[in-house]
C-alpha cells in the first residue's frame, strides 16, 4: 500500500518517470574484467558477471546490437553487470566460493545472479525529473579494489537477518555470523558529463550525489549536469553454510576475490547495452518495478530463459564453488 499511496501521489505532483528492479541470473562466474584489464585473459579476480551473452575481454562497440540472449528479466536489456564474488577462508588457509541467493522479491528459480535497480528519486518513488538514459559505448565503474578506506557513500555491507532485510547498511564486512547471509550493495553516481562515454579510469565523467539507501541528495552541478538513471545491484551470498566453522571471537572469514578481509575495496563494473531506445522509453514511462514488464513498456523473458543465456568458460580453472582451494584464483 506505502509504493501505491506514493506513486498515486507522484502522478499528482506531476510527471512521473520508471522505477526499474529486475533480476538477472549469473551470466557466468571467472576471471574476467573487460573495462580494467581489457583483452587480459585471466585477469587479476574473480567475477560474477550478468547480462548480455556479448560479454568478452575484448568488447567494443554498441553492446546492445551484438547479443543474442540476455540473462536479465527485460530482453531488449543487454548490458553487462558485474562485481567481485566472496569467498570463506577457512582457519587451514584454504578457500570456498560462497554461493549466491536470489533476492526474495523476485521470481524463482534465479540462477544466482543479482538484483538491478535504475531509480530516480529514491526507493520509496519513481520521481518526477527527465531522466537522460545512457547511450551506446556508455561504461563506468564504482569502487576500488585495492582501497584501505571508505570509499563513498553507495559501497555497502548488510547483515541479513531473511532476505528482506536492508538496514543497517555497513561500510564493512559484518563482525558477526548473519543469521541470513550477507548482501553486497553498489550505488553507481547518478550525474554525467554529458559527453564523455569512458574516460580512462572508468569514473571521471561521472559524478556522485547519492546518500544511503536509494536517496538522492540533491541537484547534478554544472560540470556533470545530465541526470541519467540511479543504477544499483545488490548481492545476496548465502553464508549461512560457513556460520558454524565460524569460531567465536574470530575476525570476519570472509574476503572478497581480491582478498579483501574489511570490505573496503568493494566495486562493480558497468557496460550499458539496451537495445535501440528501450531504456529511454521505460524512463519516460510511469511504471515501476514489476509493472514495466510484459510490454509495459519492456519485452520480458521467463527464468528458464534467462537462466539459458550463458557464455563459454575462458579461462579454465578453479574457482572453488563446489571444494575448497589452496589459494584465491589469480593471488
Amino acid at each position: 500500500m506505502k509504493w501505491l499511496s506514493l506513486a498515486i501521489a507522484t502522478v499528482f505532483a506531476g510527471p512521473s518517470h520508471a522505477a526499474l528492479r529486475f533480476g538477472c541470473s549469473s551470466l557466468t562466474i571467472q576471471r574476467l574484467d573487460p573495462l580494467v584489464q581489457p583483452g587480459k585473459t585471466p585477469s587479476a579476480h574473480v567475477h560474477q558477471i550478468v547480462g548480455g551473452n556479448a560479454f568478452h575481454p575484448n568488447m567494443t562497440g554498441d553492446i546492445g546490437n551484438q547479443g543474442t540472449c540476455t540473462t536479465c528479466t527485460f530482453t531488449e536489456d543487454f548490458s553487462n553487470y558485474w562485481t567481485a564474488v566472496m569467498y570463506f577462508r577457512h582457519t587451514n588457509g584454504s578457500y570456498k566460493r560462497v554461493p549466491i541467493m536470489q533476492n526474495g522479491a523476485l521470481p524463482t528459480p534465479i540462477n544466482g545472479g543479482m538484483t538491478v535497480y535504475y531509480t530516480q528519486q529514491d526507493f520509496s518513488s519513481n520521481g518526477n525529473v527527465k531522466m537522460t538514459a545512457f547511450r551506446p559505448g556508455f561504461r563506468m565503474i564504482i569502487g576500488n579494489p585495492t582501497a584501505g578506506t571508505k570509499q563513498g557513500l553507495g559501497l555497502k555491507f548488510v547483515c541479513l537477518i531473511n532476505k528482506g532485510t536492508r538496514f543497517p547498511e555497513l561500510d564493512t564486512f559484518p563482525t558477526t555470523p548473519c543469521q541470513g547471509g550477507i548482501m553486497t550493495v553498489h550505488h553507481f553516481p547518478a550525474c554525467w558529463d554529458g559527453k564523455t562515454l569512458d574516460p580512462p579510469d572508468h569514473m571521471s565523467h561521472m559524478y556522485n550525489t547519492v546518500r544511503d539507501a536509494f536517496q538522492n541528495s540533491g541537484p547534478c552541478p554544472s560540470s556533470h549536469p545530465v541526470r541519467v538513471p540511479q543504477l544499483a545491484y545488490e548481492t545476496l551470498w548465502d553464508t549461512t553454510q560457513f556460520n558454524s566453522m565460524w569460531q567465536q571471537g574470530n575476525p570476519n572469514p570472509f574476503v572478497m576475490s581480491y582478498d579483501d578481509s574489511r570490505g573496503y575495496g568493494t566495486h562493480a563494473d558497468y557496460v550499458f547495452g539496451w537495445k535501440g531506445d528501450s531504456l529511454q522509453r521505460a524512463m519516460d514511462s510511469g511504471c515501476m518495478f514489476q509493472g514495466c514488464e510484459n510490454g509495459r513498456p519492456l519485452l520480458s523473458q521467463s527464468v528458464d530463459q534467462m537462466n539459458a543465456c550463458q557464455i563459454s568458460d575462458m579461462v579454465g580453472e578453479d574457482t572453488g564453488a563446489n571444494n575448497f582451494i589452496s589459494r584465491l584464483p589469480g593471488l
